[in-house]
């Protein structure tokens, strides 16, 4: 099979699912893994399937656990013999004050945002390699580079992403694997509706970024793209922002 594959974590809602519309929309069969909400996951499915004609595979693995990333990329071998991208874009974690975050708190965090990111990554490198290289995209935010208000689990495991970007662009370039993170300013998905704060992000996105209004998840989509292209053929490593230039402006 010719066609090339692209497998994004998290990608049968929200920013995900942006991201694998993106992907179809050129040509793409999809591999979009799920944790839970499988009749959404059916739906997102069906959705792109009959609107661009390409295949799309469901998987519902924890990507937190090595046994069930393992699952993941025996299915994608099974089904489609071959990837060309991955999209990190799963993530979890808890929204706390650092002095009320406990050690499980920590774990269920780092596994799924960082750990997951790294051993998939490793699988992945391994089926591009059959196929002449590939392209891996992770997706960060703000909170790893910025102290957000209970945000220091995320934040840590998003700093922990983008360094894991940078070695993995280095160690798989001899693949012809490129390797970048896109990092969005506050999107307002399902995952915000999480934060005990996701008004006050989205009201400050809003009337203060220097674009003039918050970012979408096309937004970021239209981003990861770009990196998955021979145009960003020399851009290995790198944490590419998306917010508007939120970011620029002194608090």
């Amino acid at each position: 099979m010719d066609q090339k594959v692209a497998l994004i974590t998290g990608g049968t809602r929200g920013i995900g699912k942006a991201i694998a519309e993106k992907f179809a929309q050129n040509g793409y069969h999809l591999v979009l893994n799920f944790a839970r909400k499988a009749t959404a996951a059916e739906e997102t499915k069906r959705e792109i399937e009959n609107k661009y004609k390409v295949r799309v595979l469901l998987v519902k693995a924890n990507i937190g656990e090595m046994t069930q990333i393992d699952s993941l990329f025996q299915e994608i071998q099974n089904e489609f013999g071959r990837l060309d991208v991955f999209i990190n874009n799963a993530a979890s974690g808890v929204q706390r004050p650092l002095m009320e975050i406990q050690e499980k708190h920590w774990d269920w965090t780092q596994d799924i945002n960082a750990k997951a990111y790294l051993f998939a990554a490793q699988r992945a490198a391994k089926m591009m390699e059959n196929v002449g290289g590939g392209h891996i995209v992770a997706l960060s935010s703000l909170g790893a580079v910025r102290a957000l208000p209970n945000y220091v689990v995320v934040g840590v495991s998003k700093a922990a992403v983008e360094a894991i970007t940078r070695y993995l662009a280095v160690a798989l370039a001899p693949m012809n694997i490129t390797v970048n993170t896109v990092s969005g300013g506050a999107v307002d998905t399902d995952a915000l509706k999480h934060f005990p704060n996701r008004e006050e992000l989205l009201q400050q996105a809003a009337e203060h970024n220097p674009a003039g209004r918050i970012v979408e998840p096309e937004d970021l989509a239209e981003a990861v793209y770009f990196l998955c292209t021979p145009a960003a053929f020399m851009i290995r490593g790198q944490t590419l922002t998306v917010d508007g230039g939120l970011s620029l402006l002194a608090d």
